[in-house]
């Protein structure tokens, strides 16, 4: 269609019947490499290009509009505590989890998390201090903070409000996210 070719065309073109044409459009054969090769030349491609969009999920995006992100509770959720999931459903393979986490005045204080796989913190809004281990952190708008999870960590004190920080969970395999 592209080509603006009939299927008459193709096939005296690529040398092949017009069934048999019918036929590999239409699934009901699979044809041998060589007639591969004949309908792409007919139809001025490479063979390459003929499987381009073969198996390709329609849409690979998932997006999530402002202030929609699924509200989730996690292990730890304190009071004042607001965590937005924002991708979820991507699969079997899910190996990361992103969440925009707020934290409002009457916050109350986490206990240390610990957990499987690398957290990616990237500060938003406000003044926080975060404690990893035995480090602290003072964190502002446009500071991250990349670490294992599995050491002790959690925000340790609330310094200019409103606090508004993008965390993103990197698990090292499946089994590390089915853990949670």
């Amino acid at each position: 269609m592209e080509n603006g070719l009939t299927i008459a065309e193709v096939s005296k073109r690529a040398n092949v019947s017009r069934g048999m044409l019918s036929k590999i459009e239409n699934g009901l054969t699979s044809p041998s490499l060589e007639k591969l090769e004949q309908l792409a030349n007919a139809l001025g491609v490479t063979l390459s290009r003929l499987f381009h969009d073969y198996d390709t999920p329609k849409s690979g995006a998932q997006y999530v509009r402002g202030g929609e992100g699924m509200e989730v509770v996690r292990r730890g959720t304190k009071s004042g505590h607001t965590y937005n999931l924002l991708a979820y459903d991507t699969g079997p393979k899910k190996l990361f989890e992103p969440f925009l986490i707020s934290l409002d005045e009457e916050s109350e204080v986490f206990d240390p998390f610990e957990h499987a796989g690398t957290e990616f913190i990237y500060m938003l809004e406000g003044k926080l201090e975060y404690t990893v281990g035995d480090q602290r952190y003072i964190l502002e708008p446009g500071d991250s903070l990349t670490f294992d999870a599995e050491q002790p960590h959690r925000p340790e004190a609330k310094l200019q409000m409103p606090i508004r920080y993008l965390a993103i969970i990197y698990y090292d395999s499946l089994d590390d996210f089915n853990q949670e």
